[in-house]
């Protein structure tokens, strides 16, 4: 039974997980869509929820406490700012993962993570991926 294991090991150590949610999370940030695994997503998604609800605050408060857990100026920048901006009023899930099939060398499942209200930008080409 598996009664009291809350999220997963992702095979990692509780720090290298820590820097692995950390990253991804300021990769989301910056670029609004990453690809990666399916577990690797469904594991961000409430870590950057929360993520989010604390920016919505906008007080000093949650301003330090996101720098403390990102380590990324230029990402606490974004996030309060603009991407806290797009959600507006919506109350939660801020994260849509869209399964993208299985990756060529060890056939893991893939999956897109992106901002619910994010701007499409035409130049980019992850947009067109996820249309094919």
């Amino acid at each position: 039974m598996r009664h009291g294991f809350a999220t997963r090991r992702l095979n990692r150590t509780v720090e290298h997980r820590g820097a692995l949610l950390r990253s991804l999370a300021c990769s989301l940030i910056k670029h609004e869509q990453i690809k990666t695994t399916l577990q690797k997503a469904k594991e961000l998604r409430p870590y950057f929820e929360k993520l989010v609800t604390m920016a919505k605050k906008n007080n000093l408060h949650s301003t330090r406490l996101l720098m403390s857990r990102l380590h990324n100026y230029d990402a606490v920048k974004k996030l309060s700012t603009s991407i806290v901006q797009q959600v507006g009023e919506r109350k939660g899930g801020y994260v849509r993962i869209i399964k993208a099939g299985y990756r060529y060398g060890d056939c893991a499942p893939v999956a897109y993570v992106e901002l619910v209200d994010r701007k499409i930008d035409a130049d980019s080409g992850v947009e067109n991926q996820i249309k094919e």
